[in-house]
């Protein structure tokens, strides 16, 4: 395969690119990203330096159909994997226009370029926040959307026209609909990240409201196998949920890096909710699982992997703090 990640110097799309190297020497892998502040060359560096004729980069914008027609032409690319997003709920708050530019309107330009290229697979990145508060039990992929934030109607959107094209079109594309992701090379304002970055510079972890908001945590390791699986052997016009099963509060979370890190309780500052905050996500994974799909990493040894990993690389992360 001649695979195009996009949002590549992303951290999940950064850790898949790992992934897909470490398996498949006989791919070739090109990233393209626009490099903002949550794409990061510094994810990629000892991979770019290794100067591998299976690895290539574009730094480049969905939104401009000029630079993705030129990538997709240059490197031959027959599969396309979407990471490229606008990521942050709080960051939607505040600007939702431009998670709609990106969300919405690039995936919708790279979905044309990709049928007029004749692509092969096109994998759309998605999160189990398009479906909204979820009050009992699991969502199914056939459940009915209901987004509350903008930064998961942008993702609904981008669903919507990735179907479209589906239907319209006969694109062969695959939507994934993940759970939070928490691993090394996050950025410190996601919340995991951002609580062991915090306790370790000796800051407190935030909670939004009572921190009593109920969300299931996936490794990018185990988020990446899934994909990889999809990628392979998944149906083309089919959305495979995937989660670890492990649904905790953000409370019982912090409560465990707390721990971890042998800090008390009183490190919990309490700030005012976000608005229009979601109480729980939970989603069904009979359908990936059935492809023979299974998460491998265990929440405390992967949380406890996690936190070698910030205290071995501070560099690299207190940069980051301030952005």
């Amino acid at each position: 395969m001649n695979l195009l990640v996009t949002g590549g110097a992303g951290f999940i799309g950064s850790v898949f690119v790992r992934w897909m190297l470490d398996r498949y020497t006989d791919y070739h892998v090109t990233i393209y990203d626009k490099l903002t502040y949550a794409g990061l060359m510094s994810r990629l560096e000892d991979l770019l330096k290794a100067e591998t004729s299976k690895l290539s980069f574009v730094e480049g914008d969905i939104c401009n159909s000029t630079d993705v027609r030129a990538a997709l032409k240059k490197y031959n690319i027959d599969s396309i994997i979407n990471f490229a997003a606008e990521s942050h709920v709080d960051r939607s708050i505040e600007d939702a226009h431009r998670f709609v530019t990106t969300q919405a309107v690039g995936t919708t330009i790279l979905l044309d370029e990709a049928s007029k290229h004749g692509i092969e697979k096109f994998v759309q990145i998605s999160t189990d926040e398009v479906y909204g508060d979820i009050s009992f039990g699991s969502a199914s992929e056939e459940d009915t959307l209901g987004p509350r934030n903008p930064y998961a109607a942008s993702k609904a959107a981008a669903e919507m026209m990735v179907m479209s094209f589906y239907t319209t079109f006969g694109l062969p594309v695959f939507i994934t609909r993940c759970s939070n992701n928490y691993g090394p090379w996050q950025h410190p304002e996601k919340f995991v990240a951002g609580s062991i970055t915090k306790l370790l510079s000796g800051s407190s972890i935030t909670l939004h409201g009572n921190g009593n908001y109920w969300r299931d945590w996936i490794h990018t390791d185990d988020h990446c196998a899934a994909i990889d699986l999809i990628l392979h052997r998944g149906t083309s016009g089919e959305i495979y949920n995937i989660c670890s099963g492990e649904l905790h509060t953000n409370t019982h979370i912090a409560h465990l890096l707390l721990s971890m890190l042998n800090k008390p309780k009183s490190a919990i500052e309490y700030i005012t909710d976000r608005l229009g905050n979601d109480r729980r996500y939970s989603m069904n994974t009979s359908k990936i699982r059935s492809l023979g799909w299974q998460p491998t990493r265990d929440l405390k040894a992967g949380l406890k992997e996690t936190i070698e990993w910030y205290q071995t690389n501070k560099p690299w992360w207190t940069q980051l703090q301030s952005h």
